[in-house]
């Protein structure tokens, strides 16, 4: 196989710019490959490793890539609003992958939770005006209700049992 090539530095903000519009175009794999090139020279280039993780999960639906693949990258996130909120991401587009590919509604229903959570904790980090994490909230609350998900038996029951103590003492087994 040939070398990759490296691209200058000075031609990383129209690198972004193309990157932006291979994503717009539907053509994650493109997008993907433009935000290596500009990381390759750049490792800390927070803009293209947002746009290589949402890559990345625009992917999730041909289950070409994998949901680790994505949470390596947002290993490399510095703000913790940005790591909460794409992680978020990546729960909330792994579970709409997995609705597609007809998988059980349980385990649907378990990511759109935790993307949820994910989306809560982003909210309490959000700089002022920004209601990104709501709208994704609001959205998987749209998406459990349209597909008619509910959690697995077993954490319904666990919850319940726990919701039954009162002094918020956690529930230890033996």
């Amino acid at each position: 196989m040939p070398d990759i090539k490296k691209i200058s530095t000075e031609s990383i903000p129209r690198a972004i710019k193309k990157a932006q519009r291979y994503r717009l175009l539907n053509e994650p794999r493109e997008s993907e490959s433009i935000c290596r090139d500009i990381l390759a020279v750049d490792k800390d280039n927070q803009e293209a490793t947002v746009m290589l993780l949402l890559s990345i999960t625009d992917q999730f639906h041909t289950m070409d890539v994998t949901i680790d693949q994505a949470n390596e990258v947002l290993e490399q996130l510095v703000g913790a609003f940005e790591r909460a909120y794409y992680g978020g991401v990546i729960a909330e587009r792994w579970g709409k992958a997995l609705h597609e590919a007809a998988y059980a509604g349980e385990d649907i229903h378990e990511l759109l939770s935790r993307a949820m959570s994910l989306y809560e904790h982003a909210q309490t980090l959000a700089p002022a005006g920004n209601e990104d994490a709501v709208l994704r909230w609001n959205a998987c609350v749209r998406l459990i209700d349209r597909f008619g998900l509910h959690p697995s038996a077993k954490v319904a029951a666990a919850d319940l049992e726990m919701e039954s103590f009162e002094d918020e003492v956690p529930f230890r087994e033996r």
